[in-house]
């Protein structure tokens, strides 16, 4: 809750599964199950960019630039409307994300779409 990502919710539309996966040296990252969610939503088939494309138009570049966007998918806000649908609970209480989270089927485009409206 400390970063912003997510906020305590009383009436959750769904709630999804949280998991627990083993990470490098023996700690634990707590993740959420959205498999049952994906399943309900509608592909969105906004094209990504495939890699070797993008290397292979670098060629002949003298200047090129990166972007590194630290926790890109956090960057994206969801409308509040839609929080109630990205809903976990634990011990600790319900929550549901207010920025856009990890493991959902359309983040990728989604992404996508705002970086090439942006750039």
């Amino acid at each position: 809750m400390a970063a912003g990502h997510i906020e305590e919710i009383q009436f959750p539309e769904w709630l999804s599964n949280v998991v627990f996966v083993p990470k490098p040296g023996g700690r634990w990252r707590m993740c959420i199950d959205f498999r049952d969610l994906n399943k309900a939503c509608t592909k969105d088939f906004y094209p990504l960019p495939r890699i070797d494309r993008l290397v292979d138009s670098t060629s002949g570049c003298e200047l090129l630039s990166m972007m590194d966007a630290s926790q890109g998918y956090h960057q994206i806000m969801l409308a509040p409307k839609d929080r109630k649908k990205f809903s976990f609970i634990t011990s600790s209480g319900t929550f549901c994300y207010v920025a856009m989270p990890f493991g959902l089927k359309n983040v990728g485009a989604t992404y996508q779409r705002l970086a090439d409206k942006i750039l």
